[in-house]
């Protein structure tokens, strides 16, 4: 069979591999040699052939000086059937009256139960910050060694050394979010829009480090022991970790069976669903059509 007439010699694609692999050119890419090799007058090949003789010889590999790009995968599913399982926490800002200033409000709940189980607010981001938080979590919750794993995203106070060394020392595992995909972290997310869209929520920016403090505890003893949140049925997150939830709902499922009984004409059908919800995912595979109906919002 006659070989095409353009066909690359041995030598040539001896000198191309040995141009590529230059101390000069082999951290680019053939998008990047060939016009450089122009610019010094010179034409070896184009860059497809470039590609093409680089890739017969196994060596078309990410070449360039930035990070190859990576795959994020999708966080594994997380799943709680109990409080003090899974915690899911964030930092926010809260404006100051120094324009583009801001404090930070670092928040830790407990995605089962939905309680705030720690917080504070400080004038900075910080990884031995928030691990000091977690470690007063960790000890007023009585954890034990891998008994909760700790969901956030990909900022570096959660990435931190101090605070991976924290949770490490504390037998706590870490999960973490897509980089830029705030659905991998929901439960946050929601908790913060339930508390900046408070109509309490103060319209002028924190005078000092103190008011903002004073107004977040206000927010969270509200938030744990008043706030009745649709997506546990109506109770409050401090009942629910406590596990009371389970009484007070069979109470309420009593009082409607009651009521209808009294009045049957008045039910067109079952009564309404009382029932504890007995687990709480977190980017869950295939999420079940009564998780579906269940609101992650506050």
């Amino acid at each position: 069979m006659q070989q095409p007439g353009n066909k690359l010699s041995e030598a040539e694609r001896a000198h191309i591999l040995h141009v590529a692999n230059s101390e000069a050119y082999g951290h680019l890419p053939p998008s990047q040699i060939v016009p450089r090799l122009a610019d010094n007058g010179q034409y070896i090949a184009s860059e497809a052939t470039f590609y093409r003789v680089l890739k017969a010889a196994g060596q078309l590999w990410h070449r360039s000086a930035s990070r190859p790009a990576r795959n994020h995968h999708k966080p594994r599913a997380l799943a709680a059937t109990a409080p003090n399982q899974v915690y899911s926490w964030d930092i926010t800002y809260l404006p100051t009256t120094v324009k583009g200033s801001y404090f930070y409000l670092y928040l830790f709940m407990d995605i089962f139960s939905r309680k705030i189980v720690g917080w504070q607010v400080y004038a900075e981001e910080s990884s031995a910050l928030a691990g000091d938080i977690m470690q007063d979590i960790c000890a007023r919750e009585c954890i034990a060694p891998a008994q909760v794993v700790l969901h956030s995203d990909n900022g570096s106070p959660m990435k931190g050394a101090t605070m991976l060394a924290t949770l490490q020392a504390l037998g706590v595992s870490p999960s973490f979010s897509r980089p830029a995909v705030s659905n991998d972290n929901p439960y946050s997310e929601s908790l913060f829009r339930t508390m900046k869209y408070r109509p309490v929520y103060p319209r002028s920016p924190f005078a000092t480090l103190l008011t903002a403090r004073l107004w977040v505890a206000t927010f969270v003893q509200w938030y744990n022991h008043e706030h009745r949140h649709s997506a546990i049925r109506f109770v409050t997150p401090a009942q629910r970790h406590a596990g009371l939830d389970t009484a007070l709902l069979q109470n309420r499922a009593a009082v409607y069976e009651a009521a209808k009984q009294n009045h049957p004409e008045r039910w067109s059908g079952a009564a309404r669903n009382w029932q504890p919800v007995t687990v709480v995912h977190l980017n869950p595979d295939h999420q079940k059509d009564d998780d579906e109906k269940l609101k992650i919002a506050a």
